[in-house]
Parts: C-alpha cells; structure tokens; sequence
C-alpha cells in the first residue's frame, strides 16, 4: 500500500508542479516513445537475465505492492513447524518424522503451515539440513558451518531479482535518449515544413528524455531497492531456520531451539516469548 502511495506522490508532484508552471499536459502524451523506452528496457532484461532469475522477478513483484508474505504470521507458523517436527522426533523418534523429512509437501504435519509450505526453497533447506544431521548426527558447529556455505549461496540468489531490476533503472535514461534522439532524426525530416510541426515533433523528443528518467529515478529504481529489502527479509526466515537446527544439535529441547530461531528475526516481526510459549503448547 504505501508503496502504491509513493507512486501516487511521485506522479502528483512532477504532474501539479509541471502544470503548475503552465504546460500542457497533451504534450506529455506521446505513446510511441513510451513504446521506445519501455519497450527497449523489457527486452533488455530479458537479454540480460536467465529465465529463472526472469520467472523469480516476476513472481516477486506482486509482494512489492501488497506486502512480504514473511511477515509475522508466517514467522509464527514456521516457529510452530520447526517445534512440531523437532517434538515429534524427540518423542518418538526419527522414524516417526521420517516420511515427512522425505516428502515435507505432501506431509500431513507440514500440510498444517500453509504459509510455511508454499516457500518451497526454504522447507527444503530445512528438510535436507535435517536429514543429514539425523542420518549422520554431525556435531553442531560442523552443521553451522555447512548451512553457513549454502547460506552464502541463497542470500546472492535472494538479492538477485533486486540487482536485475536496478540494471534496468540504470538503462531507462540511456533509452529515454534513445527515444529523443529518433524523435530528432524525425524533426530533421520535417525541416521546411509548418514551424507548428517541427515544434511538436522537438517536443516529443525531449519527452522521451523525460520518461526516461522519470521512469529510472521515480519508479524502476525504487521498487529495485524495495526488491532488494524483500529478498533481505527472506533470508530472516533461514536465519531463523539455521539457528533452530543448531540448537537441536547441540541437544537443546525444541522450546529452546525455537527460542533461539525467534531471536534471529526483526523485532518488527517476530513473535514475543509468550506469543510463541501460547503457540507451542498445542504441539505438546
């Protein structure tokens, strides 16, 4: 919403204060080279990004507008999973978790988080991390350090979609001059004509020098920094996740390992020590 808000805001404040200064917002209208600059700019990240980093910025998008899904309801529903998986195993062992382990989105227990299941890359770092220290029963500093590698790993992945769309941002001002500098060779094409005509079409031109810039600084620069952030706050969520499994091997009970987990998140975020002692004693 507030970032809806802000676009609003850039929009009324370049609008009013242009016309403000008496111009004619008709001469603001010119499709073609919005056509040009976008255009050009689509098809250059298309050239520049692999289709999975295309499908992921795509998928990510729509959380810039309407808000992160990591947000403390989540949180809340994956501290349950973690100490709903790691009491079970406690108490009847790793068998009885061991199908779910195996096939976590087909899972009955995980079945139970519906925020938690649909971030799939982060089930399956918690399911694999799992399985090895269970199967191997690694010491808990060489667990750290082995989730700490991948880690390394998922947050360049995580970040990526913001720096893809701030390659864009940087682009738009050089095709808003490629949009003005055809819209010269066309003025030149006209010289001789009605001095109306050649007026407009030099209008045009400096309009695509415009949007282009409005475009980078007002709008595709931002919701790259915005994408960034979000791909931050996604990586609280593994931090979280590392610092549960951490804690259960090094042989701490699962209300102490979920503790540990909670204090990785934002403060904004995460559920307070009675919230989450509320939500795990149903798992009991």
């Amino acid at each position: 919403m507030f970032v809806i808000a802000g676009m609003l805001i850039v929009i009324v404040s370049v609008v009013s204060g242009y016309l403000a200064s008496h111009g004619e917002m008709l001469a603001l209208w010119q499709p073609f080279e919005v056509l040009i600059i976008c255009g050009a700019a689509l098809g250059a990240f298309f050239i520049a990004n692999p289709a999975a980093l295309q499908k992921k910025t795509f998928k990510l998008l729509p959380q810039v507008f309407f808000g992160s899904r990591h947000n403390q309801n989540f949180y809340s529903q994956l501290l349950s999973c973690v100490f709903c998986l790691f009491q079970r195993s406690r108490q009847e062992g790793f068998l009885a978790v061991e199908q779910d382990v195996e096939a976590p989105f087909e899972s009955e227990l995980f079945q139970r988080f519906p925020d938690v299941i649909r971030d799939h890359e982060l089930v399956e770092f918690f399911t694999d991390n799992y399985r090895v220290f269970t199967i191997t029963g690694m010491p808990s500093h060489e667990l750290e350090a082995m989730m700490d590698s991948e880690l390394e790993l998922i947050a360049e992945e995580l970040v990526a979609p913001g720096h893809a769309v701030n390659r864009v941002a940087e682009a738009l001002p050089g095709f808003g001059i490629v949009a003005a500098v055809l819209g010269i060779v066309i003025t030149m094409g006209s010289i001789g004509g009605p001095m109306e005509e050649i007026g407009s079409h030099v209008a045009a031109a400096l309009v695509g020098t415009f949007l282009g810039i409005f475009f980078a600084y007002g709008f595709v620069g931002p919701v790259s920094a915005h994408l960034e952030r979000l791909g931050e706050q996604q990586l609280q969520s593994y931090l979280c996740v590392k610092a549960c499994l951490n804690a259960m091997a090094s042989g701490h009970p699962p209300a102490i390992a979920v503790e540990a987990g909670r204090k990785m998140l934002p403060p904004h975020l995460r559920p307070s020590f009675i919230e989450l002692s509320d939500l795990v004693k149903q798992f009991r």
